[in-house]
């Protein structure tokens, strides 16, 4: 069918059409028209939001870590990061958890070095204490003492890795001939 054969068509079926026919499928594409434009802003809206950078008070990033990192330390710090924080930020905190690719903002690659270097504990603390969508907020969830602790594993996955350590293994014992000795 030709485009002169559809516009005619559509013609007359909207002179056949009542008034208030007419009228509401004016309405209706008017909302639908409406709906695209909120959607639209809605995710421009968002992707300015993705990239914008924590807001962190002066005095709060000037924060010490009051924490000693100890093995302990790190080892109840693991445990409520695997609970509360590897869904998102992954078991060794790469970002890539199981629920990651739920987010519109991808959480956090926490190995990412020049990133991790650029922040102070107190920022981390901050981050961790306050959160911002998607990511929760723990001030009321964890103490004082075990959100420092998560700085400190936030830290280590971050931290260069000691060069393996060799086990020296016990020199072969060698057997040397016996001497004889001439009477």
């Amino acid at each position: 069918m030709s485009a002169f054969v559809i516009h005619f068509v559509v013609r007359r079926f909207l002179a056949a059409m009542p008034t208030d026919a007419q009228r509401n499928l004016k309405t209706r594409k008017i909302l639908f028209v409406l709906l695209l434009a909120l959607i639209c802003i809605v995710l421009v809206y968002a992707a300015f939001q993705r990239d914008k950078p924590w807001v962190v008070p002066e005095e709060v990033k000037k924060l010490k870590n009051p924490i000693v990192p100890t093995e302990s330390t790190l080892k109840a710090a693991r445990g409520i990061y695997t609970e509360e924080c590897a869904q998102c930020h992954g078991e060794q905190g790469k970002g890539d958890g199981p629920k990651a690719r739920l987010h519109f903002s991808a959480p956090a690659d926490l190995t990412d070095t020049r990133r991790m270097h650029s922040v102070t504990d107190g920022e981390i603390f901050y981050q961790i204490s306050e959160g911002r969508k998607p990511m929760p907020s723990f001030k009321k969830r964890l103490t004082e003492d075990q959100r420092w602790g998560l700085v400190l594993l936030v830290r280590s996955f971050s931290a260069p890795s000691a060069p393996p350590t060799v086990e020296k293994k016990p020199d072969a014992v060698t057997k040397t001939p016996a001497h004889a000795t001439d009477p």
